[in-house]
């Protein structure tokens, strides 16, 4: 029971502190990690129809997301934050019988070694393949 109630008024001290802090104003304000916990909603948009949808999203921490969609499962869109760094990050992409192919500067360029491997498998593809079994 004393180890419950050490809990209980370390819990209360943290809620009142909480209660006490009052941040900076926001257009001083640096945004970090934390701030995330206290982002706010600054515009969304959810246009859901039987020939697709329409979305998007804005957040106060600076998180943005736009995505459009038919009725054959095909989306494309893009999102985008600001990293740590301060950067803005923005990354484009469509979803399709393709598969998920982002776009974007901080996706990392596939090695010329790993393309060359790829696209020597895809025009090989309707070989079988041999195995010598001894």
């Amino acid at each position: 029971q004393f180890r419950f109630l050490q809990v209980m008024i370390c819990a209360l001290f943290g809620l009142a502190l909480a209660a006490v802090h009052q941040p900076a104003p926001q257009e001083h304000r640096v945004v970090s990690h934390g701030d995330d916990v206290h982002a706010e909603v600054l515009s969304r948009k959810d246009d859901v129809r039987a020939d697709g949808f329409d979305a998007s999203l804005e957040t106060s921490n600076h998180i943005t997301r736009q995505d459009s969609g038919d009725e054959h499962g095909n989306i494309q869109g893009s999102y985008g934050w600001i990293s740590p760094e301060g950067q803005h990050i923005e990354i484009k992409f469509v979803a399709d019988e393709n598969g998920y192919q982002p776009t974007g500067d901080a996706i990392p360029a596939v090695p010329e070694h790993v393309a060359r491997t790829l696209a020597w498998n895809a025009a090989h593809s309707h070989e079988e393949v041999h195995h010598n079994v001894h």
